[in-house]
């Protein structure tokens, strides 16, 4: 059983980014400069933010970070995006979800200009994904692909399963398995809440990515012998033998099925820190359109 290390493999990515950009600096070029609007003081959102603005100093990114309060009006934030979006210092942005109720979640997400969306969200990009077409991939898909194609692992042929079908991470992550790529060529099965017969599904399947937000769901009696494991999933569970009273968990019951695992990532460590550096990858990408 091989441990797909995500903490390890995002280093190598940001250093990679850290070369390119000191090669930037030489050259006379302004580095990348990402930003992003935190509204209210939402403690995971805040964790989020915080690393994002830590890795742009890491790899010598320029960052902004705009802080709102939680009763920010959508009016004004939609006023803070177009501010972003006419500033030509500002490569990409994200705006951090989720967002207090007052605010239309697809209202912000549309109102943010595709060239900058380095989330990958707008419909424009996620439409451009689905046929194929060179754009902005969703960070967490994107280190997906990034981690299965570093350690090498076959997809080609693959039976896959997608467990949950987000916008953020389970959809496109379906649509980007069955593509023509490098970690691709895939048979894709998508599960959700309503599908029956789910034993029988995952046990045939050669590669499952969990992402439904349901701690431990995914079991050893669940899976087949070698199967191939991407889990998502980010849970704090009660631990009273913890200092902080908690353990984080993922989708998947590691103990369990890690016994009968090809590759499989840990929870933490695996997906989380790619999704941060394919997040930079996406600036620099946005970078680079703006030389353009």
């Amino acid at each position: 059983m091989t441990i797909l290390d995500g903490k390890k493999t995002s280093n190598d990515i940001k250093e990679e980014i850290a070369d390119h950009v000191k090669s930037m600096v030489s050259k006379g070029e302004r580095v990348p400069h990402l930003a992003a609007i935190l509204v209210g003081s939402d403690g995971a959102s805040m964790t989020y933010v915080n690393a994002k603005v830590k890795a742009c100093k890491l790899v010598g990114f320029n960052s902004t970070l705009v802080e709102l309060p939680e009763y920010t009006s959508e009016e004004d934030l939609l006023k803070k995006i177009n501010e972003l979006n006419t500033d030509d210092n500002i490569d990409g942005f994200i705006v951090q979800l989720p967002l207090p109720k007052q605010i239309d979640e697809q209202k912000v997400l549309m109102a943010v200009n595709p060239n900058k969306d380095v989330d990958g969200f707008h419909p424009t990009n996620v439409g451009k994904m689905a046929l194929s077409l060179p754009t902005f991939l969703p960070a967490t898909p994107y280190g997906i692909l990034e981690l299965l194609e570093r350690y090498q692992v076959e997809t080609s042929g693959k039976n896959v399963v997608v467990m949950g079908r987000s916008h953020i991470v389970g959809r496109p992550m379906s649509i980007l398995m069955s593509q023509k790529r490098k970690a691709g060529d895939a048979t894709v099965t998508v599960v959700h809440s309503r599908s029956k017969n789910l034993l029988e599904i995952t046990k045939k399947a050669d590669i499952i990515v969990a992402a439904i937000g349901i701690s431990e769901f995914l079991t050893g009696d669940m899976v087949k012998d070698d199967v191939v494991i991407i889990d998502v999933g980010i849970t704090r569970v009660p631990d009273a033998t913890k200092k902080n009273g908690y353990r984080l968990a993922g989708d998947v019951h590691f103990e369990s099925v890690s016994k009968k695992a090809s590759y499989i990532t840990p929870v933490p460590g695996g997906v989380g820190p790619m999704t941060i550096a394919m997040l930079l990858k996406n600036t620099l990408l946005a970078r680079e359109k703006h030389i353009i």
